[in-house]
């Protein structure tokens, strides 16, 4: 077992001088993106882009993924390893604030950090945020679903399918956004709960995927089988929701409205199972944040953030073929051009 483990360092201390003289012979140095897992079609389209736009600027590239929402721990690993090859920059969709001092040592090291899509509650953490307005992404929607019910928004019956209890960036702004929109007054928007208006049945985690959507909806069901509008983080966990409501035999009952954009999302809006999504761009986050690192390893120039924000904003559109009065959005038609994954 020792000479094997003596091996495995030696194949390791081989890979980290081999990444860094790549690097430092390709003159770019080394871009590294991390996610959340690899098998969300956001992520998925993410790493796509990064890895093509890395190419593109010659950046050596390593990708790295947790295995699920709220999972930091892979990801504090990757960061220790991207700091240890060199990199000039870390691209990351953080899971939690708890990967902050990983990446605070990383800057420390001079590695330019950009979270995607999550900012971390850490400011000094992260040299900047690339991501959708998520408030304003949980806005639109929360704007559309109330118009869409007209009189009967005073009476809603409402199911909020979250990431998680963390009070993760992402999960806070698209959930106050939603409920802002909806007309629901919310007295903290740093967290998520803290409305008390009656017509939120609750808050449950998803995991931002079918499986999580399905049981969060299904508890859900059990505490108001009449819900009648459902928010959801994303489009896999709106994906389990309809599931959970088809199998109760309520498919039809519910107004679900959710945020990503991808392809399978506008299908689904398409064919109505979801009302409306907000879309938004991994692609563009993925190849800036990799245009800022190439900057950055060129001549130590930092990006800004967009007028008006505290980040980048890359965007977003109100995707449904039943528009709504004051509330702009494109079709399905569009947002098929405009889809991922």
């Amino acid at each position: 077992m020792k000479l094997k483990s003596t091996a495995l360092l030696g194949a390791a201390a081989l890979v980290l001088m081999t990444s860094v003289a790549f690097a430092e012979s390709h003159g770019g140095g080394l871009a590294c993106l991390i996610t959340k897992n690899n098998t969300n079609p956001f992520f998925v389209k993410m790493k796509e882009g990064a890895e093509a736009a890395a190419t593109a600027a010659g950046l050596e590239f390593q990708a790295y993924a947790g295995e699920k929402d709220g999972d930091a721990a892979p990801q504090i690993t990757a960061i220790e390893n991207c700091v240890a090859a060199g990199a000039k920059g870390i691209l990351i969709t953080p899971s939690n604030d708890s990967v902050g001092p990983a990446l605070k040592d990383a800057r420390a090291a001079g590695i330019l950090v950009i979270s995607l899509d999550t900012e971390l509650g850490d400011k000094e953490a992260q040299d900047i945020t690339f991501a959708t307005d998520n408030f304003e992404a949980g806005l639109l929607i929360g704007k559309w679903a109330a118009a869409t019910m007209g009189e009967g928004a005073a009476t809603a019956k409402i199911a909020m399918l979250n990431i998680n209890k963390d009070n993760i960036s992402v999960d806070v702004q698209r959930d106050t956004g939603f409920l802002v929109g909806f007309g629901i007054e919310v007295p903290d928007l740093s967290v998520m709960g803290s409305e008390t208006d009656p017509r939120v049945i609750g808050h449950e985690s998803s995991d931002a995927n079918p499986e999580g959507g399905l049981r969060a909806m299904e508890t859900l069901l059990a505490k108001d089988p009449d819900i009648n509008v459902v928010f959801t983080i994303n489009e896999p966990a709106a994906e389990g929701a309809y599931q959970a409501l088809k199998n109760a035999g309520k498919e039809g009952q519910a107004l679900i409205v959710s945020v990503d954009g991808g392809c399978p999302g506008v299908a689904s809006v398409k064919s109505g199972v979801i009302g409306a999504t907000s879309q938004q761009y991994p692609l563009k986050m993925a190849a800036l944040g990799i245009d800022a690192i190439a900057a950055f390893a060129k001549d130590g120039t930092k990006p800004t953030v967009s007028e008006g924000l505290d980040f980048y904003n890359t965007g977003v559109n109100l995707v449904t073929d039943k528009p709504a009065e004051g509330v702009p959005s494109i079709d399905t038609t569009e947002g098929t051009a405009l889809c991922w994954g």
